[in-house]
């Protein structure tokens, strides 16, 4: 099989860059003949995805964090349509994050990684849709393999992505960081939820997460009920809460234990619209760590779109 590892080397706060000589031998040895490409900057990762499926190649490895993995699945796309249907989608985490792997009970081990790209199983996961708003206010969509989330997780990720000094001791503590951060300036925001024809309501939200995986923000366990297969997403709120509360709740999020807290609720469907009752506030999108734009937006689940090999 014809692989092709799409490396990002301002990963892991830069390390990749020089781990990656150490990392590519070890990979070698596994798996045999493997072909390079490096990402220079923002999107280039999802350009060089495009480039290498319409060249044949036929699995697909992603060296990064979350982001990097965001951009190489949307690079499996071209007018809306996959370029190979057939192509498998593979990941060495070195990152900030590493929630998508968490989600698969993937190692953070680099050998059982390096293991999976050549024996690991391979199963068909679901994708989610978003149709947003960018920051020029143009309509823009993309798609993601783990959670798109909106409201403070946006402030949040933002913040992080600023961070140099916490990313050094890990995902947890960035997010950490970036939480007490963005906790001082954010307010929580009205939002129109509606998820299929089962579920609608205008609340204060801090956080409304729709999640195709299980985890966010460094190792939150956000959605324990979610699957990735399943054909449908599960919706997680937090509704509006004291700056002390979700300082507080953030270690029930870590564990899972957050669902039965009078201020979150949750829902389940395949379509979850979501519209800032203030068209002047900017509600922020959180996709996969990264802050593409803002509400209003659309979330749409691709069932079983995407050969995943880990």
């Amino acid at each position: 099989m014809r692989m092709r590892a799409i490396v990002n080397p301002h990963s892991s706060n830069g390390d990749t860059r020089f781990q990656w000589p150490m990392i590519e031998a070890r990979v070698r040895r596994i798996t045999g003949p493997i072909e390079v490409a490096f990402t220079d900057g923002p999107s280039a990762a999802t350009h060089l995805t495009r480039r290498a499926l319409h060249e044949g190649v036929e699995q697909i490895i992603v060296v990064g964090g979350d982001g990097t993995t965001n951009e190489v699945v949307n690079g499996f796309f071209e007018e809306g349509r996959l370029v190979n249907p057939n192509a498998l989608l593979s990941f060495l985490t070195c990152g900030t994050g590493g929630d998508f792997r968490r989600t698969f009970g993937v190692p953070k081990q680099l050998d059982a990684q390096i293991t999976g790209l050549h024996t690991g199983e391979i199963r068909t996961i679901d994708l989610g849709k978003l149709t947003y708003t960018d920051f020029e206010g143009e309509i823009a969509t993309r798609y993601f393999a783990n959670i798109a989330s909106f409201g403070l997780s946006g402030e949040v990720d933002r913040a992080v992505n600023h961070l140099s000094f916490s990313k050094r001791f890990g995902g947890k503590t960035a997010f950490k960081w970036g939480t007490l951060k963005a906790l001082f300036s954010y307010r929580s925001k009205q939002v129109r939820i509606c998820v299929d024809d089962q579920y609608e309501e205008t609340m204060q939200i801090a956080t409304a997460a729709v999640c195709n995986g299980r985890y966010f923000g460094g190792g939150m366990f956000i959605a324990p009920h979610a699957q990735p297969d399943d054909g449908a997403f599960e919706v997680v709120i937090i509704r509006d809460t004291s700056n002390l509360q979700l300082v507080l709740k953030s270690g029930m999020i870590y564990k899972g234990k957050h669902l039965n807290h009078p201020n979150v609720c949750t829902a389940r469907g395949k379509r979850v619209e979501a519209l800032p009752v203030n068209p002047e506030e900017e509600v922020l999108l959180d996709v996969d760590g990264e802050v593409p734009g803002r509400l209003p937006a659309t979330f749409e689940v691709l069932p079983q779109v995407i050969k995943l090999r880990c």
